[in-house]
C-alpha cells in the first residue's frame, strides 16, 4: 500500500511538473490539470502520513 501512495505522489509532481512547462497548456486547461495533481499529491501525501510507522514513546 505504502509502495503504491509513493508511486502516486512522485506521478503526481512528475505530471505536475510537466503539465506547468511543457505540456502546452494554457488557461483553464492548464489550471484543470494541476489541480488535478494537485490533489492526487495531497491525496498520497496524506495516506502516507496516516500510514506512517508510530514510534513507542
Amino acid at each position: 500500500m505504502r509502495a503504491l501512495l509513493w508511486l502516486l505522489l512522485a506521478a503526481s509532481v512528475l505530471a505536475n511538473v510537466f503539465i506547468s512547462t511543457f505540456a502546452g497548456w494554457t488557461g483553464a486547461l492548464q489550471i484543470a490539470g494541476s489541480v488535478c495533481t494537485g490533489a492526487v499529491l495531497l491525496g498520497s501525501a496524506a495516506g502516507l502520513w496516516l500510514t506512517r510507522p508510530r514510534s513507542e514513546g
